[in-house]
């Protein structure tokens, strides 16, 4: 299996490449007060024009810090520059503010890009945004509000122009986001686009879409971040084409992190409260770690580590229009009442892009030590491919998995409109997601289109006791399983070369 890179050699490459980095931000010396400016922060007047100013004038004198203290600040759009921090003191809460027909948020720029939604296209219709911007910083231990104002996805409120999201920001270089708590952020908490050599460190997000979008981006870290999503993805990397050219997703670190599904707003208020059952594409509650949807450009040298998951989806690495996904390593995971598949990995062929893309591939991928406890039990950890090989040296390794069992077979047989078997499945060209395959018919592991495939030092567990057997495989090639404990039932459907050594 020469796909297959050592845990020590990946790990090493990636950090040797954050070592020679220069992750730089401004030095910022001089401060401007924004109450210099004509802000109030009393949560009555708006005080965007006056940040905006204070921007304009430190930017104008080379750069420097523009201070919010203590207040609420009522805004529209601030426009970042170069060479600036943005700090919001403790007590600061920078507030969206109802769109007027006299004052409201800038416009989306024009994008000719057609291959992604409106939200992933557009970055200067937000709170805060940016473009080609260098040396930048976010920073401080105040708050982001967008409460009932930044918008789930649509780009008017009431007839009139509303962002939707908090901080946009588009071909950067040396930016830095820190501190802060981030509150209903709309259809984004974090969008950033082209953005390299970028550090996102201890936010708190509790939002009602996404929270960090990383796409197109290069030489991140994304350390120590509390990130509750109960209606999409909490930490998510991706390649669109939003840019109007490729660029790889690569050399990426996240660690330390916390991703949930609670209620909206109470990770934030310490309720943590699971009222809500379902996401808006009813299935359960998302809030996870994800590589993909969109995926026109490559994935590469990517480190998922010592990061914990409740109350939420599994982990998804997802390629379907066109990237090639290499170098992923995952280690150290906690997973605890997870409402999908544990594991979801799938390179599918919906092909959203400019002609002539590649096939989706997903090569050299290593989980290790996890431990999974009540998984939801319908989809099973799913490895599928969109032709043979298309998925190749995948390795997941020493992980507890638990499992909430009690499905039956008649379960599998009774779903109507899904083929349980998934190579065949309709969905195959739509959305990735784990729901899209229907129950699954094994409990555990269900592969295909794969090869060079290893499971080793494995426990598996159920709550309740499951019908299914514990494996499927179908059109898969050098399958190796060692001490996968138990093991007594298993499918293979037009596979060849399996090794099995419990």
């Amino acid at each position: 299996m020469k796909l297959r890179l050592s845990l020590n050699t990946m790990r090493k490459n990636i950090l040797l490449l954050w070592t020679v980095m220069a992750t730089v931000v401004c030095s910022a010396q001089q401060v401007y007060n924004v109450h210099d400016f004509g802000a109030k922060g009393n949560g009555v007047h708006i005080d965007s024009r006056a940040i905006n100013e204070a921007i304009s004038q430190a930017a104008s004198e080379g750069g420097g810090t523009v201070r919010l203290p203590a207040g609420v600040y009522l805004c529209y759009s601030v426009r970042l520059k170069s060479n600036i921090t943005l700090q919001l003191d403790s007590g600061a809460v920078m507030k969206a503010a109802m769109p007027k027909a006299s004052e409201t948020y800038d416009l989306p720029e024009e994008n000719l890009s057609m291959y992604q939604d409106f939200g992933h296209s557009h970055w200067k219709n937000s709170l805060i945004w940016g473009i080609g911007l260098r040396n930048v910083a976010i920073t401080g231990k105040g708050r982001i509000d967008g409460s009932g104002v930044l918008s789930r996805g649509k780009p008017t409120l009431d007839g009139l122009p509303v962002a939707n999201k908090a901080i946009a920001l588009r071909d950067c270089r040396r930016v830095k986001i820190t501190d802060l708590e981030m509150l209903n952020c709309g259809h984004f908490a974090l969008l950033l686009t082209g953005v390299d050599t970028l550090t996102i460190e201890r936010l708190t997000i509790d939002s009602n879409r996404d929270g960090i979008d990383i796409d197109c981006c290069e030489h991140v870290k994304i350390r120590h971040c509390r990130v509750n999503t109960l209606n999409d993805d909490a930490i998510v990397l991706k390649t669109s084409y939003g840019l109007n050219r490729l660029k790889p997703t690569a050399n990426v670190i996240i660690e330390h992190c916390h991703v949930t599904g609670y209620d909206v707003g109470t990770l934030i208020d310490g309720t943590k409260t699971t009222h809500a059952t379902k996401a808006p594409d009813q299935d359960g509650p998302t809030g996870r770690i994800k590589l993909g949807t969109e995926s026109n450009g490559d994935f590469r040298n990517i480190i998922i580590r010592d990061c914990t998951f409740t109350h939420c989806r599994g982990l998804a690495l997802e390629t379907v229009d066109g990237s090639q996904m290499e170098n992923i390593l995952v280690f150290d995971i906690k997973m605890k009442d997870i409402n999908n598949a544990p594991f979801y990995i799938r390179a599918g062929n919906r092909n959203r892009g400019p002609k002539g893309l590649p096939a989706s591939t997903i090569r050299n991928v290593r989980i290790s030590n996890i431990t999974v406890e009540e998984a939801d039990s319908r989809y099973a950890s799913i490895i599928a491919g969109n032709a043979t090989g298309s998925i190749a040296g995948v390795t997941l390794s020493n992980i507890k998995l638990q499992y909430r069992g009690g499905v039956t077979m008649e379960d599998v047989r009774s779903q109507r409109g899904i083929n349980p078997f998934f190579t065949q499945n309709p969905n195959m060209k739509g959305y990735p997601e784990p729901s899209a395959h229907g129950i699954q018919p094994a409990s555990c592991f269900v592969i295909s289109d794969a090869k060079d495939i290893m499971l080793k030092d494995i426990d598996i567990s159920f709550m309740q006791p499951d019908e299914r057997p514990k494996i499927m495989m179908t059109n898969t090639e050098n399958i190796t399983i060692e001490r996968v404990s138990p093991l007594k039932d298993k499918l293979f459907e037009k596979s060849d070369h399996i090794v099995i050594d419990n």
